[in-house]
């Protein structure tokens, strides 16, 4: 998953780069305030795969004694700070420029050059989202798209998938601007094509903002995980009945799962450490993104009676 993640972020970070460094070269011979907002976009969205490295990097930190259970969060929060940075300089920039133009509209010069770089920036951007698009698939399964982002817990692949999305309708938006600005001699379309660029940068950011908060704030894992764990917790015999089964992702692939059961009241003590040590591996064995598991004993009337947690090597 990680090394998938990375590969869709450096192929979208150098198209991103070369787009706009070209959009702003346009930009700066045509005058086009359409085109000047797609040059901050690629900027900002180069940055923010610059950003979802650097928490990708930090991720990997092992756990010390400050943070137990490692830094996995660190990419929930960069991918929270990215759905910042297009929410306030993408949108925020494009809707200034737009509004600018549309109450001071200037003509644009040379429009062929906005053409060629805009048909540059939808090659380039569309190969970049085909990549992305093309993991996103292999990692979805069987959700639908919507459902892959709700339940995805890896917000660097699909936060890239959208950041390319939104990237490319720029792109034909700016391209339609241009075109209206240009047949019908009014640059004030140049203006609108800029204001609705900002907007959709806007709309974007805020889902992001929205999918990456949960598990920001502590996200349960999927709920076949869940159920996955309880099935393999019912179905030990000196387990008479499961309460609950928390779960928290503290990364993409580390899951911390709390379970709190009732055994069999004539078991031993040997024979339930038995059971916690098969229950844990039993379930890593299934679910590999399963890092800790916290037993939790409780009696009849559902007063703690104890803790067990299994460690690696015991």
């Amino acid at each position: 998953m990680a090394s998938e993640s990375k590969a869709v972020i450096y192929a979208a970070m150098g198209g991103n780069l070369l787009i706009a460094v070209t959009k702003f070269i346009a930009a700066g011979i045509t005058g086009s305030s359409a085109m000047l907002s797609e040059g901050i976009h690629s900027v900002v969205d180069t940055g923010n795969q610059g950003l979802l490295l650097l928490g990708m990097k930090r991720a990997k930190r092992p756990a010390d004694a400050k943070f137990p259970f490692g830094y996995g969060k660190e990419v929930y929060f960069w991918s929270f700070v990215v759905a910042m940075l297009i929410f306030s300089i993408g949108a925020g920039v494009s809707l200034y420029e737009g509004i600018a133009h549309v109450m001071h509209p200037e003509p644009m010069s040379s429009p062929m050059i906005n053409y060629i770089v805009l048909g540059l920036g939808i090659l380039f951007e569309g190969a970049s989202w085909a990549f992305a698009l093309h993991q996103f698939r292999k990692t979805k399964g069987k959700w639908s798209y919507v459902e892959a982002v709700q339940r995805g817990k890896d917000p660097s692949l699909f936060m890239v998938v959208f950041e390319d999305s939104a990237a490319l309708l720029g792109l034909f938006i700016a391209l339609l601007g241009v075109m209206l600005s240009q047949w019908t001699g009014n640059p004030v379309f140049d203006g609108v094509a800029s204001i609705i660029i900002g907007l959709i940068l806007a709309g974007t950011a805020i889902w992001l903002a929205i999918e990456t908060k949960g598990l920001l704030i502590g996200e349960s894992a999927n709920s076949r995980v869940v159920e996955g764990i309880r099935r393999q917790a019912d179905d030990e015999p000196l387990i008479e009945a499961v309460h609950e089964v928390l779960t928290m992702h503290m990364g993409p692939d580390f899951i911390l799962v709390n379970i709190s059961v009732r055994f069999d009241r004539e078991a031993t003590a040997e024979q339930i450490e038995q059971v916690v040590v098969k229950l844990d591996r039993a379930i890593k064995a299934e679910f590999e993104e399963v890092k800790r598991i916290f037993v939790e004993a409780e009696s009849a009337r559902g007063i703690d009676s104890g803790r067990a947690e299994h460690q690696p090597g015991q």
